[in-house]
């Protein structure tokens, strides 16, 4: 496994992570021992950061992450994410500065822990990201010691511009990937340039860009790839990247096309995000075991610097269109 920087906090991060959505909740019927034989196996991988949230199964996945804590004496960084677990009418009351410490809390108590090294505003929308009022509450919870940094997980780029004019952002998250590649366009040097760490999530668009799902691939009702495929639940772009599933078939078979025998489709999609230098961790999730596996092979591949033009020229041919510009 290689490390990376994160922001400025002397911290070094796994370059692959591992996205903790999967074992709480949206993903199908995961156990508790399939949850925590997923943690481990990203432990034993080397794995040192875990991102989640307090909404993923209702605590659930936070729950998890805290007894690996308590398993191990390997430094492990946290994120968790807060903001949206009020929903309906009172959504964004959520990021006001009650709710936003009793679900710093909530998170710490499930965490088992007495300080949350990043907490992340959950895709706040536009007007709380550029708000100087969210980040005053955020240096108010830093000085009670309840977490050491902050940063922003936005669904809109334009929602990481407006968050990174404030100084103590220590980290943007984002959809990017092959089928999402705005971020390296208009963000990614600006991110660099302020010291801002950058999380890459959604890696393998909800699966699509691992080439296991096809037009006769069935998902459980519990699963947001079927509940969720139009937007009807959250917003579209966190299932299957938003891409057209007609056009994403289609770029996928062109991409398995470009393959060299020692590479798999999941290695050649992380790949590309790791060739971008300003990417601090991506964080594919896993729904068993062997997909950690799997994801972390990336890290010790070559460079794929012959396959990006036809990598990009695909993107631009069946997915920027319709991608581009609605995030």
């Amino acid at each position: 496994m290689k490390y990376r920087k994160f922001s400025n906090l002397g911290w070094n991060v796994s370059e692959i992570g591992l996205g903790c959505w999967a074992i709480g909740d949206c993903w199908g019927d995961i156990s508790e021992r399939e949850a925590k034989q997923i943690l481990k196996e990203a432990l034993d991988r080397d794995i040192n950061f875990f991102d989640t949230a307090d909404m993923y199964g209702d605590g659930r996945s936070e729950k998890f992450i805290g007894e690996l804590i308590k398993s191990t004496s390997e430094r492990i960084y946290v994120a968790t994410k807060c903001g949206r677990r009020w929903r309906g009418t009172n959504y964004p009351r959520g990021y006001k500065q009650k709710p936003m410490e009793e679900f710093v809390d909530r998170s710490l108590i499930n965490l088992g822990i007495d300080c949350i090294d990043l907490l992340q505003l959950h895709c706040p929308p536009i007007e709380v990201c550029s708000n100087k009022e969210t980040y005053e509450i955020m240096d108010e919870i830093v000085k009670k010691g309840k977490i050491a940094y902050y940063g922003v997980s936005v669904f809109n780029l334009s929602e990481a511009m407006e968050a990174i004019k404030f100084p103590n952002i220590k980290s943007v998250q984002f959809v990017f990937n092959i089928f999402r590649q705005k971020p390296a366009e208009i963000f990614l040097k600006e991110a660099k340039k302020r010291n801002v760490a950058v999380i890459a999530r959604g890696p393998l668009a909800s699966g699509l860009l691992t080439g296991s799902i096809d037009r006769d691939t069935k998902f459980p009702e519990n699963d947001h790839r079927n509940y969720n495929i139009n937007g009807k639940f959250f917003n579209v772009g966190e299932t299957f990247s938003g891409v057209n599933l007609e056009k994403g078939y289609k770029a996928v078979e062109k991409l398995k096309k470009l393959l060299p025998d020692n590479l798999s489709l999941t290695d050649l999609a992380l790949k590309w995000i790791l060739m971008h230098k300003e990417v601090s961790v991506v964080i594919p999730g896993a729904t068993n075991k062997s997909q950690v596996k799997m994801n972390t092979n990336a890290s010790e591949l070559e460079d794929i610097s012959s396959l990006l033009p036809k990598i990009n020229s695909i993107y631009d041919e069946l997915i920027k269109p319709d991608v581009h510009n609605h995030w």
